[in-house]
């Protein structure tokens, strides 16, 4: 038995001690570590900013002033052996346009793989992902369809929804059927990948100094389930115009009003915006008031 002297790479405290070191260093250049979030590390210098969020080995940084970039990055490249990437325009399966206007995000790459890979490139596309006021269910008396090739689908299509917002509540609802799937899910599938096809390059847009007011909403479908009769929760969270956040998920329990399943949404949204304004008060944003709205009346009066 030995006692090693410095860390390998492959051992589980390797991460650790990385973070440390680097944390360190990091907090040496008069960098702060972020309250919530403590893999990010912001500097600021008057009214310019500098925001590095690590992910293991891999940095991403932005700042509001280029040569805070480039001094980070000379800083970082002298006290350790790496490579500089340049502007990012890939990271985790997200492609990245910048221009001075704004910054582009989508995957229309890996959208387009997708659609090859499962023969629906030759198929008609059609406007919106599901058939309006579709009613799935279970489908007990359905014939059953191969669940590998249900699952895959499912979940190509769920690692898209990180850019994806209007994909996300069909491809949530055909997910509660991966068990047992049948032909009437399946088609319901395929019809999300025909909308896939016709909107290939569709993305998230954020323009270029528009202001950083939250600002949230949320909605919810009432006994939308027709196997548990549980409601679905939606909520989608901007930064002025800029969607950031967004989910779609089935409520826990059965309610009998909607009002009850609009408070259950709104209260789930109220907390998720807690955690954004914590999350951004390490960034250097303060919201004293962020606005909810809701189309629910009787929810909003309680």
């Amino acid at each position: 038995m030995y006692k090693l002297k410095k860390a390998l790479y492959g051992l589980k405290e390797v991460p650790y001690a990385w973070y440390g070191m680097l944390s360190r260093f990091l907090i040496s250049q008069h960098f702060s570590k972020g309250a919530v979030d403590l893999t990010l590390f912001t500097w600021k210098a008057g009214n310019d900013l500098l925001l590095v969020q690590i992910y293991v080995d891999d940095i991403i940084f932005a700042s509001t002033n280029t040569a805070m970039c480039n001094e980070f990055a000379n800083s970082m490249t002298t006290m350790f052996k790496m490579s500089m990437m340049e502007k990012i325009s890939f990271f985790f399966g997200l492609q990245i346009s910048q221009s001075p206007r704004g910054i582009f995000v989508n995957q229309s790459k890996y959208a387009f793989e997708i659609v090859k890979k499962y023969g629906m490139l030759s198929s008609d596309s059609v406007d919106i992902p599901l058939v309006k006021k579709s009613k799935l269910d279970e489908d007990l008396q359905g014939k059953p369809v191969d669940a590998t090739l249900y699952r895959g689908m499912i979940g190509s299509l769920m690692y898209l929804t990180s850019s994806r917002p209007d994909l996300t509540y069909a491809v949530c609802l055909c997910a509660r059927y991966q068990a047992k799937p049948t032909e009437k899910h399946l088609n319901a599938v395929k019809r999300v990948f025909r909308y896939l096809r016709g909107t290939i390059n569709m993305g998230l847009w954020y323009s270029k100094d528009t202001g950083m007011s939250l600002t949230t909403y949320t909605d919810a479908h009432h006994v939308g389930c027709q196997d548990t009769r549980r409601s679905t929760s939606g909520s989608a969270q901007f930064l002025r115009d800029k969607l950031v956040r967004w989910s779609s998920k089935k409520q826990k329990y059965t309610v009998i009003l909607s009002t009850e399943a609009e408070y259950i949404a709104l209260s789930g949204c109220c907390v998720q915006i807690l955690w954004m304004c914590s999350q951004l008060t390490d960034c250097g944003f303060q919201f004293n008031k962020t606005p909810l709205y809701c189309d629910n009346k009787s929810a909003i009066a309680l």
